[in-house]
């Protein structure tokens, strides 16, 4: 009669236990869920006043440098035969990518706040680098998260982020780059969400993240919508961009969505192989789960586990993707192929040596998919490719790699 009594007693503690924890729980979701709420209600209160779009397009033009030009690359266009190959180019933006887009306006958003602090995750650095510029600009702190293997393998932005007074930490868990360094940021945000923003740096994560940096990078496609009706009096004939997040892509995207006669193309890493398990082909191979706070089209094992991803280019190797383009991908209304890393670093060289333009590793991507269909289009036809960073960050790997 003891033993049942004790084992009833035991069983009846579990119980209480789960129900405390689910309670601890529920609390910390609400919790969050209002967290993100107020970051969504700041950001819909200012982001059509006239004073913040006078302030963030002042600081697009002048500071920015916008608009970014397109450029006609007839050198490799002529070699390749076929298609006319034009970059919208975001490596001439500065801080050398499309990053520095959104966070000027979550800068903003977070000085508007009265935020004392900006948090985030990078991968290749860029989101790193362009962040620290727009908080030592408005006078915020900045901490970035950053897995131990892309500090020593984009060590120049590493250097830039020091110089900008920004606090970098180095992330050892997991593969150590960038899934794990969003994993690290964000448990840094949940222990202090009242005076700390989270500035994630790509269309990904919880409601209003994705909404807020497609707005930011909508500029992209703006200017290159109107740049090429302005040159040719027509719109290019495919749109691509590299998708690792897709920021940059949906940055471009977003104005053409409503072009039917313009094919969308978003082109993600193969790494060694799609046969492998060591690309981030997340579209092309991911199914649907959850990750960081949203349902998205992720790489992940039969229990709902994200899986270990690789990409040469550290801004792509994410296991997850925006929803935005999970939705674009369900309608079918943009095309995602991929490019294994020789594809890539042949574009990288290519580019570099033909039109004298050093690519991002992730951009390299997105010119290797148009080197490879360029040929088989008529010269008639016309590609836009976002050129989304500059290589500087990946000179030194991609040298060592090639052992040039």
């Amino acid at each position: 009669m003891m033993k049942a009594v004790s084992i009833h007693f035991k069983i009846r503690l579990g119980y209480i236990a789960l129900e405390t924890y689910r309670i601890l729980w529920d609390l910390i979701r609400v919790s969050f869920i209002e967290i993100m709420n107020q970051i969504n209600d700041a950001y819909e209160e200012i982001r059509n006043t006239a004073a913040f779009q006078d302030e963030l397009n002042d600081l697009y033009a002048n500071y920015v440098g916008r608009p970014s030009p397109i450029y006609h690359a007839k050198n490799i266009s002529k070699k390749l035969g076929g298609a006319q190959i034009y970059l919208k180019r975001e490596d001439l933006n500065h801080t050398g990518a499309h990053k520095i887009n959104h966070c000027i306006g979550e800068a903003l958003l977070a000085k508007h706040m009265g935020k004392t602090k900006v948090l985030a995750e990078t991968g290749a650095g860029q989101h790193g680098v362009a962040l620290a510029t727009a908080c030592a600009l408005v006078g915020i702190d900045c901490e970035i998260h950053m897995g131990e293997i892309d500090i020593k393998k984009e060590h120049p932005n590493v250097t830039k982020m020091k110089i900008l007074g920004c606090k970098i930490v180095p992330v050892s868990r997991g593969t150590k780059t960038l899934k794990d360094a969003v994993d690290s940021a964000f448990e840094e945000y949940l222990k202090d969400p009242v005076t700390t923003i989270y500035a994630i740096g790509s269309v990904v994560g919880p409601h209003p993240f994705p909404k807020m940096v497609r707005d930011f990078q909508s500029v992209v496609g703006k200017e290159a919508r109107a740049q090429f009706l302005e040159t040719h009096n027509k719109l290019p004939d495919i749109v691509m961009a590299c998708v690792g997040g897709g920021s940059n892509a949906i940055g471009l995207f977003t104005e053409f969505l409503p072009d039917d006669a313009v094919e969308l193309v978003g082109v993600e890493p193969a790494g060694k192989g799609l046969d492998t398990p060591d690309h981030a082909a997340t579209l092309t191979l991911g199914t649907k789960g959850a990750i960081h706070g949203f349902k998205c089209y992720n790489l992940q094992d039969n229990e709902g586990n994200p899986l270990p991803v690789y990409s040469i280019a550290s801004g792509l190797d994410y296991p997850g993707v925006g929803p935005q383009h999970c939705l674009l991908k369900d309608l079918g209304r943009v095309r995602y192929e991929s490019v294994d890393d020789k594809e890539c670093l042949n574009a990288f060289m290519e580019l570099s040596r033909v039109e004298g333009i050093i690519p991002a590793l992730e951009s390299a991507h997105a010119v290797a998919y148009a080197m490879k269909i360029a040929p088989e289009m008529g010269s008639d036809k016309t590609i836009l490719i976002n050129l989304s960073g500059r290589g500087d960050k990946d000179a030194d790997f991609v040298a060592q790699t090639l052992s040039l």
